[in-house]
């Protein structure tokens, strides 16, 4: 049975045709495994296990290429991106420039209440079992802090970083040190920001993220050295 057969079986039901739950379903396909890196995403095929047209499943496509999870080349069609040491270094790179620059912003806007919500956050991080919630919860913890930055654009892109880097993270978070990773820089950007200490708070946040990169990009190039023995 083929990965596409897997993810379209019997039970799962039959979504709407708007283009952003065709992308939302592929989405979640991708970044749980059940479509494999390099898998075909052809558009007839898709239409017709998704009952609709082609211009949905297109734009999905299109979509979820800009995220990061999807590569479409001019001849041979779209395909599941490949997992890649450059890659997550260029998305983890990005953010650390995007989201210290948020911190920063946002920083004169804190209120005990914010504190308090980004700390509850972490706190559902912590004690949720299924690993494949936490990339929605990291992403609330993360924006949680950044939203009083009063800057659209900026907490746009930021999103589109997270959702780019989100398939790398849940693919590898069984690794346990990665695991206990978000735990300690989330606690000590809080402390920083409870402190009124910005330098330190952006500080704890760079090396989070340059942290979880290299995790990541050790991971990944375990993986390849495995597949080619």
């Amino acid at each position: 049975m083929s990965s596409l057969d897997k993810l379209f079986g019997s039970e799962m039901k039959k979504p709407q045709t708007a283009a952003d739950q065709v992308a939302s379903t592929l989405r979640e396909a991708i970044v749980k495994g059940i479509i494999s890196s390099g898998t075909a995403l052809r558009q007839d095929d898709l239409a017709m296990r998704f009952g609709t047209s082609r211009m949905p499943v297109r734009d999905a496509l299109r979509l979820l290429e800009a995220e990061g999870l999807v590569s479409i080349h001019p001849t041979r069609g779209a395909f599941v991106a490949e997992m890649d040491a450059v890659e997550i270094s260029e998305i983890f790179t990005i953010r650390e420039l995007l989201e210290c620059a948020a911190l920063h912003l946002a920083f004169p806007f804190f209120t005990d209440e914010i504190l308090d919500e980004a700390e509850s956050v972490q706190d559902r991080i912590a004690a949720e079992p299924d690993v494949s919630r936490w990339g929605t919860l990291n992403l609330a913890f993360h924006m949680t802090l950044y939203n009083p930055c009063r800057n659209s654009r900026l907490l746009s892109l930021i999103e589109a970083q997270h959702g780019a880097a989100d398939r790398y993270v849940r693919i590898f978070l069984s690794n346990g040190d990665f695991r206990n990773l978000p735990h300690k820089g989330h606690r000590g950007i809080i402390a920083a920001c409870r402190q009124g200490d910005e330098a330190q708070a952006v500080q704890i946040l760079a090396e989070h993220l340059q942290d979880g990169r290299q995790k990541l990009i050790g991971s990944i190039r375990n993986l390849s050295a495995a597949a080619s023995r």
